[in-house]
C-alpha cells in the first residue's frame, strides 16, 4: 500500500552502491518519492564533489565520513547522513554535530542475519563443508582431514550481547551449547534463556569457540591481542562478523602459526576498505597480511555478506527511507537508537 508521500525535491547520493542496492532503494521509493543519485565509489576527500544539490547523503560501512569529509558536506548545504547499516565508527560524530549536520542509521535490520551466518561460519569451519564440497567435484569421496567435533555440550563465548548477540544465544543455545556472554549490560532475557554473564577474561579462559558481535570504538579495538590470545584454549575457534578492527590482525597470524587459534572465521576485516564489494579475480591484491590469512587451511573468509539477506535488505531500505522522512518533517526520529546526532 502506499504511503501517499513525496519528497520529489528531496535528493538522496548513495556511495559505496552495489546493484542490489539500487534494486531494493528503488523498489521501496515508490512509496517516497525521493530522487536518488547512485555512485559506485567510496564517500571520500576525493569524490564528494560528485554531490550536486542534495540535502541528503547515504553510506555504508567503508566510506570515509571524517572531520575533511563532513565540512565539505556542510559547504555543500547537506543536512542529513544516512547510513544504512548500524555501525557508525567511520563517522566523526562531533564533526557533523559542529557542522549541523543529522547522522542516523539502522540500529537492527536483521540481527539473525548476522547470527545465522555467524553460526554458519563456525558449522562450516567445524565441518570443513567447503572442503568436502570441492573434494566430491573432483570425484574424491575420501573422509581423511574431514574430522570435525560435536558442538553439542562445547562452550561459546560472545562478546557482545545487542540484538546480534543475543540472536546467535538462542541459536547456540539450540545446538545445546554451554553459553557465556560479556557485555557492559547484562540482558536479563539471555540469564533467563541459560546464558551465564561472565568477565572478559573468563570468556577467553572458558570459552571453544568466541564470536565477537560488539561495536568498534575506543574500548573495543583489538579486543583480540596478544594478550588476550595467550589466555584461550588450545586450538579456539574465533568468529567475527561484526567489524574487522577487533581483531589485531598481526597476533591472530601468530597464534594462527603456533597453532593456538585452532579455526578462524572473519567475515569482516580491517583493511577491507580496500578489497571487499569488489570484484579482484583479474587483479594482483597488494594486501599481503590478508593474502596470509588466507594462505591458512583453518581460515575462513567472507566478504563483509553475514547482512546479506532479502529480510535485512528490505528493512534497511524502509528504515532508512523513514529515518529520513522523519526528519525532514519532524527534525527528529521516534526510535532515538536510529538517530546519532
Amino acid at each position: 500500500m502506499s504511503l501517499n508521500t513525496n519528497f520529489g525535491n528531496s535528493k538522496i547520493a548513495f556511495f559505496s552502491t552495489q546493484p542490489y542496492d539500487k534494486t531494493f532503494f528503488n523498489q521501496y521509493n515508490a512509496d517516497f518519492g525521493f530522487q536518488l543519485d547512485f555512485f559506485e565509489t567510496q564517500l571520500n576527500p576525493q569524490t564528494a564533489i560528485l554531490i550536486e544539490n542534495c540535502e541528503i547523503v547515504c553510506v555504508f560501512v567503508n566510506d570515509i565520513v571524517n572531520e575533511t569529509v563532513i565540512k565539505q558536506l556542510a559547504e555543500k548545504n547537506v543536512k542529513i547522513i544516512a547510513l544504512r547499516c548500524a555501525g557508525f565508527n567511520n563517522v566523526d560524530l562531533e564533526a557533523a554535530k559542529k557542522n549541523n549536520i543529522k547522522v542516523c542509521r539502522v540500529p537492527a535490520y536483521s540481527p539473525q542475519a548476522v547470527a545465522e551466518h555467524a553460526m554458519a561460519m563456525i558449522l562450516t569451519l567445524n565441518r570443513k563443508t567447503h572442503k568436502a564440497y570441492n573434494r566430491v567435484r573432483e570425484q574424491n569421496f575420501s573422509l581423511n582431514g574431514l574430522l570435525g567435533f560435536d558442538l553439542f555440550g562445547k562452550t561459546i563465548g560472545i562478546i557482545g550481547t545487542g540484538n546480534i548477540g543475543k540472536a546467535f544465544s538462542k541459536i547456540a543455545l539450540g545446538f545445546g551449547c554451554k553459553v557465556l556472554a560479556y557485555d557492559i549490560v547484562e540482558s536479563e532475557e539471555m540469564k533467563k534463556d541459560g546464558v551465564s554473564f561472565v568477565g572478559l577474561e573468563e570468556i577467553f579462559k572458558s570459552s571453544d569457540i568466541i564470536s565477537l558481535h560488539c561495536p568498534l570504538n575506543d574500548q573495543t579495538k583489538h579486543i583480540i591481542n596478544q594478550t588476550s590470545i595467550s589466555f584461550m584454549k588450545e586450538s579456539v575457534m574465533i568468529i567475527n562478523t561484526s567489524r574487522g578492527g577487533l581483531i589485531e590482525t598481526s597476533s591472530v597470524i601468530e597464534g594462527l602459526k603456533a597453532g593456538k587459534i585452532g579455526y578462524l572465521g572473519i567475515d569482516v576485516y580491517e583493511q577491507e576498505e580496500k578489497l571487499f564489494f569488489r570484484d579482484l579475480s583479474a587483479d594482483i591484491i597488494q594486501d599481503d597480511v590478508i593474502q596470509r590469512l588466507m594462505s591458512f587451511p583453518n581460515v575462513l573468509v567472507t566478504a563483509h555478506q553475514a547482512f546479506f539477506t532479502n529480510e535485512a535488505l528490505t528493512q534497511i531500505a524502509l528504515v532508512t527511507f523513514n529515518n529520513i522522512k522523519s526528519l525532514l518533517e519532524q527534525n527528529d526520529i521516534e526510535n532515538k537508537a536510529a538517530l546519532l546526532v
